[in-house]
């Protein structure tokens, strides 16, 4: 699989979905394409899906959150007679490397975290039609709305198959959601995972599986009033317009390097690294949100946002040796500051809203990529507000100290806004600076007496924002030891080890996703009970059953 896969698209592309709008409600279909896979070799059969399915449905959600802000309940249903989802295709699973499987089921967590924070946060609520078999990521899908409805026949039910049938786990949050979202009764959350056929029915709700069972004839009736009744309660503006999400402005150099209008990618194959440089906003914020609305996807923190998301989600999933990851900004930090402060000063605004939501996402999706993440603060850089967020992102920062021959950038510096003390919180539910000084909270009461300074390297390094700070004499030579140490060092064991550091404190559902996905499903999925030549995944659809090696490890 060494195609490039493109995380742009629109719904005139679309070949797995589409929307149908009335009014305050959206009905979105899922209606799989079978000859439309990503790759050759396996066919989308029974609303299965592949990376390629979960590209489209991002869009379609980010579409519905910016485009479509009238929107106050979206109802995801099939497209398709007697199936609901058959969840990821096991043919391209069975044929994918374990990194792409990884970041597949990485991905896809992240939109269902997309859609499933859509409600609490934005009040666009998603309810989950079931008609049909609802298995494996297809009933994931489903675990991720606000409200599951299922149809009671003699065909419909949901499953979380993988245990029996394929030597794997649920692996886009399935375990996860069953015991802490719905609260599942352990005992018959262990009877339900190691089922096959799945529960259907009133046992369904019983189990609290779903939340509503309805007769057949009045399915289309329920599944429509439980989307009124969701309606009724959103905060949604009556009328709004939305904003155009238009196409990404993107070139691509020979040596695979990106440049777009505000983030440039520059890769280093012999080093092992891609260097992200974000550019700040090259004019003044606008005046108000209506200057910000007309300004559209161009406005400089949507349109960064933007950018900066499609360059990780490329470099994740498209340079899989670029084992570090380097971050600078360039700009003026006071004007990055003005944008993000229009923004903060009009939350109550559905747009500013769901624009600061989209960062919170993106610096959630930095989080979350299994690279070593640098951050290196230059002189001309502008890490302020929003984007000092990245510096307690990354793994650790240097930072120019004093002048440097040549260079007459202004002095590096790093400037707090009040929004780093809350506007985007972790996977952890706290801001980056809690879980960086999580020993010493009172630094992070005495940082807000800072917010708005403009602190050079010495008082950074003492503050501990940063990890170093180095002169003219010794900054290059520090940088490059650590850059080709780093990337002289194991994958596997730096990604346990990131992923170890970067979240402590208290755990969230969302924390317990994403670790078991990075501990276990990871090391699963390189088991041969699995993906071995007479693993459950190689075999399945054969008439066959894994051979398994039956000791416990």
């Amino acid at each position: 699989m060494s195609k490039i896969i493109d995380f742009q698209t629109d719904p005139s592309k679309y070949r797995h979905w589409r929307i149908s709008l009335d009014g305050e409600i959206a009905h979105l279909y899922m209606d799989v394409d079978e000859k439309g896979g990503l790759f050759d070799g396996y066919e989308l059969k029974l609303n299965s899906y592949d990376l390629g399915v979960d590209i489209e449905l991002a869009d379609a959600v980010q579409r519905l959150r910016f485009e479509h802000p009238a929107v106050k309940a979206v109802v995801l249903r099939s497209g398709k007679d007697n199936v609901f989802c058959a969840g990821a295709n096991i043919r391209m699973l069975g044929r994918a490397s374990h990194a792409h499987k990884v970041n597949f089921c990485k991905f896809t967590n992240e939109t269902r975290n997309t859609f499933e924070a859509a409600g609490a946060e934005s009040g666009q609520h998603y309810i989950c039609a079931v008609k049909g078999s609802c298995a494996g990521g297809g009933y994931e899908l489903a675990l991720a709305c606000d409200h599951i409805i299922l149809t009671d026949d003699s065909t419909s039910a949901v499953a979380l198959p993988e245990v029996p049938l394929l030597a794997v786990l649920p692996g886009t949050g399935g375990l996860t959601r069953v015991t802490d979202k719905r609260k599942v009764r352990r005992d018959l959350a262990d009877v339900f995972c190691a089922m096959e056929e799945g529960v259907k029915g009133k046992r369904a709700k019983e189990w609290r599986l779903v939340d509503e069972v309805v007769a057949n004839s009045k399915f289309d009736e329920s599944v429509l009033a439980r989307a009124k009744d969701f309606a009724t309660k959103s905060k949604r503006p009556d009328g709004a317009e939305g904003v155009k999400l238009t196409p990404l402005k993107r070139q691509f150099a020979e040596d695979g390097s990106i440049s777009y209008s505000t983030i440039e990618v520059a890769l280093d194959r012999a080093g092992r690294k891609a260097t992200i440089t974000i550019n700040g906003p090259d004019g003044d914020a606008p005046a108000d949100m209506d200057a910000f609305h007309a300004q559209g996807a161009e406005a400089w923190m949507l349109r960064a946002a933007r950018e900066l998301d499609d360059a990780i989600l490329h470099l994740r999933l498209n340079e899989t040796e670029l084992g570090v990851v380097v971050f600078r900004t360039q700009g003026d930090p006071q004007r990055v500051l003005a944008h993000e402060a229009l923004l903060l000063a009009n939350k109550d605004h559905w747009l500013a809203n769901e624009v600061l939501l989209y960062w919170k996402r993106l610096l959630k999706r930095i989080d979350m990529t299994a690279r070593s993440l640098v951050a290196v603060v230059e002189h001309g850089s502008c890490y302020a507000g929003v984007l000092a967020e990245i510096l307690w992102a990354v793994d650790r920062s240097y930072m120019m100290e004093g002048e440097f021959e040549g260079d007459n950038r202004p002095l590096a510096t790093l400037t707090l806004a009040g929004s780093n003390f809350g506007q985007y919180p972790m996977g952890n539910d706290l801001t980056r600076l809690q879980t960086r000084f999580l020993g010493e909270p009172e630094a992070v009461e005495a940082l807000q007496g800072r917010i708005g300074d403009a602190l050079e390297a010495d008082e950074a390094k003492e503050l501990g924002l940063v990890t170093f700070a180095f002169d003219d004499i010794d900054w290059e030579d520090e940088l490059r030891i650590f850059l080709e140490e780093r990337a002289s060092f194991s994958p596997d064991a730096l990604t346990g080890m990131e992923a170890n550091l970067r979240f402590p404190g208290p755990e969230t559902m969302e924390t317990r996703i994403f670790g078991r996905l990075t501990a276990w499903q990871n090391w699963i999925f390189q088991r041969p009970n699995a993906v071995g030549e007479d693993g459950a995944l190689q075999r399945y659809g054969s008439g066959k059953r894994g051979e398994y090696n039956m000791q416990r490890v």
